[in-house]
C-alpha cells in the first residue's frame, strides 16, 4: 500500500484499509525493535517537532521512532519558533518544507496543523490538536487487537467522561470507520458536538459500525470489552470552574463498579495518559485538598489492577508512529528489508 506524501491530520484521511496496514506495519516494527534490529530506513532524513503543547508520550515516541529508523530531529518548543506569533503558519510551513522530510505538529488549531500541510510540501502528522488524535486513535486500535482475543471490527468499547473532546471525537469516528461497537457516554451537555456524530453516522453507515451516544452509564458498558476515559482538566479549563466540572463528570468516574458493570470479566481499561488516578502529582494533591478525592477519572485500584492495559498502550505509540513515519515518507518497496521479521 502506497501512503508516500501523506500527511495524518485527521482519522478520515485514511480508509479502513489504510488505517489497518498502519496497523500492521506498526505490529511488524514493534518485532523489529524487540528482536534488537534498528532498520534505519530514514536514515539521511531529518524531522522537525513543532509542540505548542507539552508532552510526554508524543514527544518521545516521535523522537524514538525517528532515532530507531535513522533519522534526525529538531524539537521546536513553544518558545523556538516564530510559529503564529512574528511568523504565519504558511510561511512557517513553506521554510520548513525546504528543510525536512517530514513535520509533526503538536497544538491547538486543527486549521494550523492543516495548514502546516497544505503548504509545506511534505507529509505533516497531527500529534494532537482540541479537535483531532489521529496518533493516539492507531496506538489505541492496536491495543485493543492485541487485548481482545477476537478481531478488531468485533469489538465493543465505551468511552466515558468529557465527550466533546479531542480523544472522545476521535474515538466515535474511528470506531465508526473501522467498523467497531462504539459507544461514548457522558453527560449531555459534554457530549459530542453534532457536526462530529454526522461524521462518525456517515462513516457508519458504509462499515456497519454501532454507534451510541448516551448518558446512560449503566446502558453504556454493558457488555464492553474496553473501557476508555480521559483527563477531565486537560482542556484549559480555569480552576474556578474545577468543581462544576467534577460534580458533572464524577457519576462517569472509572471505578470498579464501572467494570463490573460490563459484565464482562475480560474487560480492559485503556487511557491515553497522564491520568489522575491518586494524589502523587501537584494537581492530585489540590484535587485532594479540595475535594478529599484520591483520584478522578479513574480511580487507583483500577487503574493498577489486572485490568489495565495503559502501558501497552502508550507503549504502541512508539511502533504506531514509527510506523505512519516511515510509511508516509518512503516508498513501499522501502519498507520491507531483506530479513526482516
Amino acid at each position: 500500500m502506497d501512503l508516500q506524501g501523506r500527511s495524518l491530520l485527521k482519522e478520515t484521511d485514511l480508509t479502513s484499509d489504510e488505517f489497518l496496514y498502519l496497523l500492521d506495519l506498526a505490529s511488524r516494527c514493534r518485532n523489529e525493535k524487540r528482536m534488537g534490529f534498528r532498520r534505519h530506513r530514514l536514515a539521511g532524513r531529518s524531522i522537525a517537532l513543532i509542540f505548542e503543547k507539552t508532552s510526554t508520550r508524543t514527544r518521545s515516541a516521535f523522537e524514538v521512532a525517528a532515532h530507531d529508523e535513522g533519522a534526525h530531529v529538531t524539537y521546536l518548543g513553544p518558545d523556538d519558533s516564530q510559529l503564529g506569533r512574528k511568523e504565519s503558519v504558511e510561511d512557517t510551513a513553506r521554510v520548513l518544507g525546504r528543510m525536512f522530510d517530514g513535520i509533526e505538529y503538536r497544538g491547538y488549531s486543527q486549521q494550523d496543523v492543516e495548514a502546516l500541510a497544505r503548504y509545506a510540501g511534505v507529509p505533516v502528522w497531527n500529534g494532537l490538536t482540541d479537535t483531532w488524535h489521529p496518533t493516539q486513535m492507531l496506538a489505541d486500535m492496536l491495543t485493543m487487537r492485541d487485548h481482545s482475543g477476537k478481531p478488531l471490527s468485533g469489538v465493543s468499547y465505551c468511552y466515558l467522561g468529557d465527550g466533546r473532546n479531542n480523544t472522545a471525537n476521535s474515538l466515535l469516528v474511528t470506531g465508526a470507520l473501522l467498523g467497531l461497537d462504539t459507544r461514548i457516554c457522558a453527560p449531555g451537555e459534554l457530549q459530542p458536538a453534532t457536526w462530529i456524530v454526522d461524521i462518525a453516522a456517515d462513516l457508519a453507515a458504509r462499515s456497519g459500525a454501532l454507534l451510541t451516544v448516551t448518558a446512560d452509564l449503566a446502558d453504556a458498558v454493558r457488555g464492553a470489552d474496553f473501557v476508555y476515559t480521559d483527563v477531565w482538566l486537560s482542556m484549559g479549563e480555569p480552576q474556578q470552574d474545577w468543581d462544576k466540572r467534577i460534580d458533572l463528570l464524577l457519576p462517569y468516574q472509572v471505578n470498579m463498579a464501572v467494570l463490573a458493570a460490563t459484565g464482562n470479566p475480560d474487560v480492559k481499561f485503556m487511557h491515553c495518559l497522564p491520568a489522575l488516578h491518586n494524589r502523587r502529582t501537584e494537581i492530585g494533591q489540590r484535587i485532594y485538598d479540595q475535594r478529599g478525592l484520591d483520584g478522578l477519572e479513574v480511580t487507583e485500584e483500577v487503574f493498577e489492577s489486572p485490568a489495565s492495559v495503559v502501558f501497552d498502550q502508550a507503549e504502541n505509540r512508539l511502533h504506531t508512529i514509527k510506523a505512519t513515519m516511515v510509511a508516509t515518507i518512503l516508498p513501499p518497496d522501502e519498507l520491507s528489508l531483506p530479513g526482516a521479521p
